[in-house]
């Protein structure tokens, strides 16, 4: 059910919404790339290893991907507004948890949490823009939710650089009380409940607890199995029940009356070619954006807050080029963005493989900085149009569902990317390592340390007893192990976006349908 301005001027209230439908998601959004910044700082302080650096990322996204399903259906029925608030509330109380803990176990149950927190966030927000604004300004609002969240993402690794340089990565998530409560101030007081009068009275529940569990099991596959071995009993039952569930979710998706996932959504093609989009270039930009800053800081030399402005170029260029695109695909619809955006992205990723161990900072302009442009000009042609062609290819009561379904597949993009990446990382590393001659000729005690240590990618440690000599050898080895590591990342990054790009020509439909 569409929801309609009353009481006060439709101007004044189409701002509000969008003021409060756009202020919580970008907390979500800022903390997630301005902890992208801080991690190094976070592995020291909290001695995490590599692996417990992801699981603060997935842990976060698993969780997120989860409840977005579930927030979707439960707003849709209950109230979105009233998700929400909860949301912002659960998201509130964790951030305080993960500003004030000194262990990295407790900081990943606490990043759990805040994904249950930020699914519910997200799902309800863009619902609510989608019901809110009638169907011709849909696209323009989608358009300005999109920019405005893509800024706050755009800002979250300069402050969160700022931030940890001065040594208060903490506050990255404890601003979020103050700007929560802000949040729920306006949508309680400016924005309307708004439900869908044909949502089934039951969940789907099993379905929302088998994707989780397939994605938890996928993920801890891709994320231990360096660590322990992928022979590792544990490890190798998690990969396979994974693979086992997938089929047993889709039949039951097929015969519920009440689906999580409602499979004649796929009969649109553009609905079925956007999140395949979805899956493919969110998997590879969270990659790129997961182990980029870790290689500036870790490898290249940067300081946090320089990554912070070096990242800078691409956000302002992803925001001005999305402002642009919402009046594009109200012309031109959104085909030609899908293909040219994904295609764009993938040069980018092909430049950033290129990229050699240099001087740091002070070589960004003629290095990194063409490469920061091209990536924001990609994306910024690519996601608000994605969004666009997944909201408009559903019927109106289907936008809790739909809202939800894509950012799941964002989310799940991101988990299974992450995972599979790193692990490809730890063990490219690890390889790496133990092939070169530094390395070989130390003591089987002195490597046996090492592939010990190698978890902890750029942060490996050197076993007792080297030389002066030994030990700056191994650190340079050890440096450019772990760029020629990311440099793989980059590499399988770009042929996840042409593949996009080439099937955005076959799957997405140019014309949206109308209301």
């Amino acid at each position: 059910m569409a929801i309609k301005p009353s009481t006060i001027g439709e101007r004044q209230r189409d701002f509000w919404v969008l003021f409060a439908t756009i202020l919580a998601p970008s907390m979500v959004f800022m903390v997630s790339t301005a902890l992208s910044v801080a991690l190094p700082a976070i592995q020291r302080d909290l001695h995490a290893s590599g692996t417990d650096l992801i699981w603060i990322v997935n842990a976060y996204s698993l969780l997120q991907a989860a409840f977005i399903f579930v927030s979707g259906s439960l707003g849709d029925h209950y109230g979105r507004r009233r998700f929400y608030i909860i949301g912002i509330v659960l998201f509130g109380l964790a951030s305080f948890v993960c500003g004030t803990t000194h262990s990295a176990d407790v900081l990943i149950l606490a990043r759990a949490a805040q994904g249950v927190g930020s699914g519910m966030m997200i799902t309800c927000s863009l619902a609510i823009v989608a019901a809110y604004f009638a169907h011709h300004r849909r696209s323009w609002s989608i358009g300005v939710w999109s920019a405005f969240t893509m800024l706050t993402s755009g800002a979250g690794p300069i402050i969160g650089g700022w931030l940890t340089e001065i040594g208060m990565w903490r506050l990255i998530f404890l601003v979020n009380l103050a700007l929560g409560a802000l949040a729920i101030v306006v949508l309680l007081v400016y924005v309307p409940e708004s439900y869908d009068d044909e949502a089934p009275q039951e969940l789907d529940l099993s379905g929302t607890l088998l994707s989780t569990l397939a994605l938890m099991l996928a993920g801890f596959f891709f994320i231990e199995g360096p660590r322990r071995g992928f022979d590792d009993p544990i490890v190798l039952l998690s990969g396979a029940a994974a693979i086992a569930i997938l089929p047993a979710f889709i039949w039951i998706e097929g015969h519920s009356d009440h689906p999580m996932m409602p499979l004649n959504l796929f009969r649109s093609r553009t609905f079925t070619g956007a999140n395949t989009l979805t899956l493919l270039l969110y998997g590879a930009i969270n990659s790129v954006l997961f182990f980029l800053p870790l290689g500036l800081i870790q490898v290249q030399g940067y300081s946090e807050s320089a990554v912070g402005i070096a990242m800078l170029p691409m956000t302002l260029l992803m925001v001005g080029v999305s402002f642009l695109m919402s009046r594009v695909v109200d012309r031109f619809g959104p085909r030609l963005p899908l293909i040219c955006g994904p295609l764009v992205i993938g040069c980018a990723m092909l430049l950033l493989s290129a990229l050699e161990v240099t001087h740091g900072q002070d070589t960004y302009v003629q290095t990194l900085l063409p490469t920061m442009c091209l990536f924001g000009i990609g994306m910024g042609i690519t996601l608000a149009p994605l969004t666009t062609a997944v909201m408009a290819s559903v019927n109106e009561h289907y936008a809790g569902l739909a809202s939800g379904l894509n950012n799941t597949v964002s989310r799940s993009a991101q988990v299974l990317a992450i995972a599979i990446m790193g692990g490809i990382v730890i063990l490219v590393f690890q390889n790496a390592l133990l092939d070169d001659p530094a390395v070989t000729s130390l003591s089987d005690d002195a490597q046996a340390f090492i592939v010990a240590e190698s978890v902890m990618m750029a942060e490996t440690a050197s076993p007792a007893g080297l030389t002066l000599q030994q030990d700056a050898q191994l650190r340079q080895v050890i440096r450019h192990s772990f760029s020629n590591s990311i440099r793989i990342v980059m590499l399988i990054s770009a042929g996840l976006s042409f593949v996009a790009g080439a099937l955005a020509s076959k799957l997405i439909e140019n014309e949206l349908p109308p209301e």
